[in-house]
Order: structure tokens, then sequence, then C-alpha cells
């Protein structure tokens, strides 16, 4: 071979290569190509087939597979669970883990599945048995709702070998009964479970026309739900749960029921961490939990259990917040929508699936009657005598032509395989033939046909009654076990434990809970979460955080905790302005301000300098002896000055002139008592919770003796004070100012004598919880009144047809007050059908001359709210003359109410806050003023 034909066949070699290569070339696929196709059907198939549940009937495809399989192994005994995994197999190509797991779950909800053996505990979060120790079955709810064969759509499962339902046809809806938690690629969904008769109401008011129906979650784990923010279930919601906590005894706490998805172990864990940190104060924890929830805290001595519930509120798992994320698959895509709406198409549904089903029995019974016509007039007329020695087709043939003359009235045309049908009946029955009983069904199945086709016309009415038939067969015990109620904001700093002691160094102007004691004092103890105020000698003010050590500046006079709102605390000063030389005094509370800003109490110029400094926390004025230094122009150099008869302003305020003259000493002369007024009082009913802003029923004015009564439908009543922490029984019925003279009157009946009995008495001091009925279990407080003169109404059964005229008793006129334990008199010795309680009769209560103090110079004046930001205010730049000449805010005392007989009670004269002291040899002070 020539060298030129080797050269020709080497580059045909080397294009030929260069091909291959292109080619191969052409067929690479960049990684990142890769990973945008194959994540996205990775996504696409965890959204579809994995973590969100499908619209129609509210399942995941692994539940609705278990529930498939449970039904094809369904002969109305157990089979165990560890049978059921594996069947359900066939089905679903994953682990048997998961199926296991799901099907766990779905036991769990106690609605599907019928349970047997250890299935492990909400409460506790205890697994179940491995799946060879443990059985299931379908029960009666889910055979009777959830599978219907002839109005399934049928798919081929993933191996091709066995069909599967596409969907299961279940009436009812249960994705919002069961509720249903899933992660996918990219999305998730958290729909929360609710109320089983609750959703039947839902969907009857539907079918009704009710166009905005609304739901709200029930937890099979009990506790309390404030559902305000729950936006229908959607993305962006939010709702609060609650654990139930009541109090056992002074030093006891019991948890009842759980907040959804907190066990028991997480909730003690979140108590220990909690105490661990020192936001709250126990002695231990115990866990007594079976088949009902009992955890007991017990508390540190000197704890308030009604504030450490709070506390419990504020610091651990007993309240959790909650972000429901409805999001379902709708057409192959997964879609976002409102429970209202999800109710709606369930309903909807629900009434379509109704429909099909009897379009479907209508055409059975229809056949049914189609053929039980054709028998009777085969039999009856004896085609079949006529068709001896016949072939097979010929005698299809003849059957036709011999029908012709009696199938006029028939709903169809007879079809070959109708008269293969009859020929196929045999001699047995044919002889046994009734034509009586042949009539008789015919006209049951007429009877059937037109139920079905007035069903039909009216579809929504027969919805209705499906969906109250569900609800007597199954709805019983399935009552709601979440309560739902208004959460009342808890401040934390207000429930935290005292787990810090804060210090001050005067000296050198520290404050702080990390300060050395031997070269500090003590303050206080506070939380680590609190504010503290404090006062400098130059007259600055100012709000900051607690922390281990912080610089305040040198001069500090008065550190202390700082509550934001207080208007109890009252800060009583005397000032020298640093540029007349004038003392000044003033009242002032603090109420809000900007952390960590500087607020000067005096006129603001250099120099000045506070002389006298009080803080009372319960607005206590104290007297105090004010000298001067000797002059000599001065003959009066002492004299007391009267906090009480000075007014409460803000803290801007300039204050009134004392003195212009240099002071050389102050001293405290007399402790002060409390110049507040009485403190409001209201019970919000919606939150359970006493306050002071106005919220709900007024209760009254309280001073510190005063007293709440409540009064409970078990019989008992209780004496608390009006701490705004108060808890108060579930039960309560009554709740009022307590007043001593006032009478109870209560009818109630006794379970040992079986009987009405009425008793009158007065509430006896006590903060123990005290019953007034007797002890017997089927006693029961019938009604209670705490009116003057309360009536009732009485109607009696009838007795023998015979009726009796209703009775009016005035409980004050039948019996007079006696002790706390008599029994009372027998109401009537009639049948009792109802006690009714009528508006009492007219009464004046005595009154009595209260003298009370002018609110406005007790009540401190409204500042601006500084939480957020909070404009300078100009001090009172008033020139010397006016504010001295101004009035010395006196206190005025007027008798608010007085007996009609007695005299007008005088008004006392306006005072001066200044009193003289007298001296034989000097004229009196107040000159000087």
């Amino acid at each position: 071979m020539s060298e030129e034909e080797n050269d020709s066949l080497d580059e045909r070699d080397e294009e030929f290569e260069n091909q291959e290569d292109n080619e191969q070339l052409e067929n690479v696929i960049q990684v990142s190509g890769m990973y945008q196709e194959w994540f996205l059907d990775y996504a696409s198939y965890v959204i579809l087939e994995r973590a969100v549940p499908h619209l129609n009937d509210g399942l995941k495809p692994v539940q609705r597979r278990i529930l498939h399989s449970m039904k094809e192994m369904d002969d109305g005994r157990y089979n165990k669970v560890a049978n059921i995994i594996g069947n359900t197999m066939k089905y679903h190509p994953h682990g048997d883990a998961s199926i296991g797991d799901a099907l766990v779950q779905l036991g769990q909800k106690d609605l599907l599945i019928d349970c047997q053996g250890n299935w492990g505990n909400i409460y506790t979060g205890d697994s179940a048995a491995a799946p060879r120790y443990i059985e299931a079955r379908l029960t009666k709810f889910a055979l009777d709702v959830v599978f219907n064969a002839k109005t399934t759509n049928w798919l081929s499962s993933y191996d091709g070998r066995n069909k599967e339902p596409e969907t299961l046809p279940i009436k009812f809806p249960l994705l919002l009964t069961q509720g249903v938690e899933g992660i996918a690629v990219g999305m998730a969904c958290k729909i929360l479970p609710h109320n089983f008769n609750e959703l039947i109401d839902g969907s009857i008011k539907v079918l009704k026309g009710t166009k905005n129906v609304t739901i709200y979650p029930d937890f099979a784990t009990g506790g309390m739900a404030d559902v305000s923010g729950y936006n229908d279930g959607l993305r962006g919601g939010r709702i609060k749960v609650r654990a139930r906590i009541v109090q056992e005894d002074k030093k006891t706490l019991k948890v009842t029921e759980l907040p959804f998805g907190v066990t028991t172990d997480k909730l003690i864990d979140s108590i220990i961490k909690a105490n661990g940190k020192n936001k709250i104060k126990i002695k231990k924890v115990e866990d007594n939990t079976a088949d009902e929830v009992e955890i007991l805290v017990h508390l540190q001595p000197g704890e308030s259990p009604d504030k450490m519930i709070d506390a419990l509120y504020a610091f651990t798992d007993c309240e959790v917040s909650i972000s429901p994320n409805a999001a379902v698959i709708e057409n192959d895509s997964p879609k976002f929508i409102g429970i209202s709406e999800m109710l709606r198409i369930s309903t909807e549904r629900t009434k379509d699936l109704l429909q099909l089903e009897l379009e479907i029995k209508q055409g059975e019974l229809e056949e049914q009657w189609h053929f039980s016509s054709l028998e009777k007039i085969f039999i009856e007329n004896k085609i079949y005598v006529k068709l001896h020695g016949l072939g097979y087709d010929e005698a299809i043939e003849l059957t036709h032509e011999l029908l012709k003359p009696y199938i006029k009235h028939l709903l169809r045309a007879v079809s070959d395989d109708d008269v293969k049908r009859l020929l196929e009946i045999r001699m047995r029955r044919i002889t046994k033939h009734d034509s009586e009983k042949a009539d008789e069904k015919l006209a049951a199945l007429e009877g059937e046909i037109a139920q079905v086709k007035y069903d039909l016309e009216h579809l929504v009415d027969f919805a209705v009654a499906y969906f109250k038939e569900l609800k007597k067969k199954y709805g019983e015990g399935r009552e709601r076990k979440t309560e739902l109620r208004s959460f009342e904001t808890i401040d934390a700093s207000k429930v935290a434990a005292n787990n810090v002691k804060l210090y001050v160094n005067k000296a050198e102007g520290f404050a702080g809970t990390g300060l050395k004691r031997t070269e500090s004092e003590y303050v206080t103890d506070c939380s680590d979460i609190d504010d503290i105020i404090v006062f400098r000698e130059d007259g600055v003010m100012l709000v900051s955080k607690v922390s281990d050590k912080a610089f305040f500046g040198n001069g500090i006079i008065h550190v202390g905790v700082w509550k934001k709102g207080d208007k109890r605390t009252i800060y009583n000063m005397i000032y020298q302005d640093g540029k007349s030389g004038a003392s000044m005094m003033k009242r002032f509370s603090v109420t809000s301000i900007t952390r960590d800003k500087e607020y000067n109490l005096t006129k603001g110029t250099a120099g000045s300098k506070v002389l006298w400094f009080t803080a009372n926390p319960n607005g206590e004025a104290e007297t105090v002896l004010v000298k001067l230094r000797p002059k000599s122009n001065l003959r009066k150099l002492k004299f007391e000055l009267d906090f009480s008869e000075l007014a409460i302003k803000g803290r801007d305020a300039g204050g009134n002139l004392v003195t212009k003259y240099p002071i050389a000493k102050i001293e405290l002369k007399e402790k002060g008592v409390s110049t507040l007024a009485a403190r409001k009082i209201w019970f919000d009913d919606a939150v359970q919770r006493l306050n002071s802003e106005g919220r709900g029923e007024f209760l009254g004015e309280f001073k510190a003796e005063d007293k709440i009564l409540t009064i409970m439908q078990s019989g008992d009543y209780q004496l608390t004070g009006f701490d705004l922490f108060t808890k108060f029984e579930e039960d309560m019925i009554v709740i009022e100012k307590w007043n001593p003279k006032k009478p109870v009157s209560a009818v109630y009946f006794d379970g040992e004598k079986e009987q009405y009995f009425v008793k009158r008495f007065l509430i006896e001091p006590t903060d123990k919880k005290t019953s007034f009925i007797t002890e017997h279990e089927a006693s029961y407080l019938e009604i209670v009144s705490t009116d003057w003169l309360p009536q009732v109404e009485i109607s009696f059964a009838k007795i023998k047809g015979k009726e009796r005229d209703n009775e009016t008793i005035a409980l004050e006129e039948f019996i007079a007050i006696k002790g706390l334990k008599a029994l009372g008199n027998r109401l009537t010795q009639h049948k009792v059908k109802n006690i009714d309680l009528l508006e009492p009769l007219p009464y004046e209560e005595p009154e009595e001359e209260l003298l009370e103090e002018a609110e406005d110079l007790h009540e401190p004046e409204e500042e601006q709210d500084e939480s957020v930001i909070e404009k300078e205010e100009d001090q009172d730049e008033r020139p010397e003359e006016i504010q001295a000449d101004s009035p010395q805010n006196p206190v005025q005392a007027e008798a608010v109410k007085e007996e009609p007989k007695l005299p007008p009670v005088e008004k006392k004269a306006k005072a001066s806050p200044i009193k003289e002291v007298k001296d034989d040899d000097e004229e009196s002070q107040m000159s000087l003023f």
C-alpha cells in the first residue's frame, strides 16, 4: 500500500474519531442542569406522593393505601399490624417503618381504626408496641363513610399487579377532623384538627346556604386556645394554646390538660429549664400521668399560686404558639385554601357522592324491577312451555316474540341478556312461583324507586339528614375538649421570679446585680428582666434594664424596681433651684419613659440639687420639719411641710415654692398614710381576669382591706383580694365586691332528703373555699342571689294530669338569716318542675357617710406614653412670683354619701402644705410666703 493511501486512511480514522467525540459531547449534561431537572422531579414527587394530603379525601398516599389495604383484609376481626403493613407494601413502594408510623398515627386519632394493644400514649409521647404485638381493624364509622367501590376511581399500583383507589369516596370532612402535618421540599402543610360535631353542624349550615361558616380547632389533649389570630387556617395565622392549670392547694399546682403538640416529658423539661434559669421558683415536679394528665408542680414557700400560673404560661411550654398552613393537593398541584373553603368543598363533594350513590341505587332498583317484571311475565304466561324442543338460539328468538305483547310497561327494551337470564331459571323456582308475592316484591321495589327519586329531587334535605344521622350515630363522646377563650397578654417582667439581688454603690455611681456586697448597699430582690429607676442628687432620673454593673453617675440618692404604668408609686421631693436658690416641693409618679434617657426633675438649671426624696409604693405622704440657715433678718427658722396636702402631678411639673431662703436641714416629722383614692377594679369575663383599665364589669372601688366574693356552681364561695393576678374557678357564677352586711340567698337540692331547701346567710370572712350546701353527692345548687330582696317563681310538675299554678316566693319573707351550716327551710312539698329567679323587690340600701378626698388631688396626672419615643417637655418656667402666689393645692374632703337626716358635711377650708411651728418669742414664718 502506498504512502498516499496510508495518509488517506489516517485522515479518515482521525475524522471518524473526532465525529465520535462530538457526539459524546452532545450527550453530556451539565451538573447544574441535572440538579435542576432531578431536583424538581424529586420535589414534585415528595409534594404529591408523600407529604401533602389530597383535597378530595384528606389523606396522604400512605394513609389512603393503609385504609384500602385494611378494607381488603376486613372480615370483622382484628388483624396483626405486621400483616397490615405487609399487605400495604403491595401498594406503597417504601419501607415498612413509614407505613407502621402512619398506621399508629391514624390509630391514635380514634376515628377510623379500632385499636387493640399498646398503641402508645398521646399525652406522654410513649411509642406503640412492636407491630407483631398490636392489632387493628376498621371502625364502623370508616366502613360507613370511607368506602364504596362503585363510586371509586381505580388506578394501577406502582408495579401494575394491583388496583388502588385514586382517592377514597369519603362522605365527611375527614381532613379537618383529623388534621395533618407534613414537610415537603420547598413547602409545608399544617392543618389543625377540628371538632367532629362542629364540622357536621358546619356542613349542615353550608348545605342550607350559610355563606360564612367559621370553625375553630379542637385538640384531643384538651387545654385552652386563643383563636383570635387563626386567619381561617391560612399561612400567616397564629393561635395560642395553653395547658389547663388548677390550684390543688396553696403550695401545689396541677396540670390536667396539655397544649396541642406538647407531651408531658416536654412540658416537664421546660418547667425544669425555667426553674434552672431562675425564671420561676419551684420545689419539684411530679408526673402522675396515666389515662389522664396529672403533673404536680410544688411551689417554694411564699410563692403566689396565681402569679406562678402566669409565670408558667410566660416561661414554659404551658403556652405555645401554633402557625397553621392549610395546603392541599388538587388537580395534581398544591393549593392554599382556607378552612372554611375546605369545609364547603368537602360538603359539596359529599353531596355529589350521595347523588352518585342514589343514581347507582336507582339504576340497580330499576334493573331489579325490570327483571322481576320479566320473570313474572315469563312464568305466569307459561312462555317456557312453548320453548320445548327448540335450540338455544331459536329459544331466544321465540322468547323475544312471545314477550312483545306484555312488555309495553317496562322501563327499557328487552335485551338478549335478559332473555338468557330467563332461560336459566330453574324449574324448581318456576314451580314455586307465587303471583301475590311477586306483586308485593314489585310494589316494594316501586316504593324504593319512588323514594330514591324523591331523595334525588330533594338532594339538600337528603344530605342534611345524612349528616344528622352521622352525628346521632357517632357524635356521642366527641364533644369539644379544647376551651376557646381570649388570653390576656402576660407581662413577663411582672410574673418573673425575683432571681437576682440588686445592689447600689452610691458613692461611685454604680448599680447592678454583680456588685460586690462588701462595697455596695443591698436594694431589693428583682428578676433579670426587670427595669430599674435611678434618681441622682442633681435631680436627674433615668430608667434602665437590670444588668450586672452599670454606671448611672455620681450622687445616686435612690434606686428601685420600676414597672411601666405604675400609678401607685408616688415620689415626694424637695429640691433647690441652682439659679434662684429657692426651694421647691413636688409629688409625682413615673408611668412611662424612654429607656436610658435622662430626665431632669428640677428646672434644669446648673447647681440644682435634691434636698429631700422619698419613694412611696402606695402613695404615702409624710410630714417633714424644715430648718433654715440662721440669718440676721429671719425670725422663724423652722416649719413643717405636709406632703399629703400637695397635689400629685406629672414629673415635669416645677413644683410649689417652699422658701426663698437656704435650707439647713430637713427631718422626718411623721410618717404618712396613703393619700391615693380607692382602686377601681373591673372583671373581664372574656379572659376571666381582673383589671384596672375599665374592661368588662365594674366591681367597685377597693381599699386595702376590701375583698371580692365569688360563688361557684358547686355550692362553694370564696373571698379573695383584688390582686390582678387572681385566678377564678371555671364554674364561677357570681363575682362582686363583698359587703359583710349583705346576706346571700340560695335555693339548693338536698340529695339525701331529695327536697329543695332555701337558706339565707352572711358570708363568714375566711380565705378558704367554703361550701354552703349539704355534702351529699346528689346535692346541687339551683339558684343563688346576693340581692337584698330576691324572689323566685316555682313551676310544678303535673300529677295525674292535674296542673298546679306557679308560685312566687319572696325569700326574705320566707326565711330569716341563719348560720352558714344551717340546713334551711324546705321550699315546697310538691314536685317541682322548674325554679326561676325573678327580678328582686325594690330596696334602698342604707347609705353611709364616706369622706373621700378629691380624685383630682390623688390621681397622678396622665403622662404621654413614651414606650416608643418621648418628646422633651418644657420645665415649668413660670416667674417665681407667680408660682409663689399660686394656690398651695389643698386637699379637700367632702361627704360623698350622707344619710337623709344627717346635717350636711362641711367642706374643709383650703390648707397649705406648710404649717406654722409656734414659738413664743418669734413671729410666724408664714409671713415669708
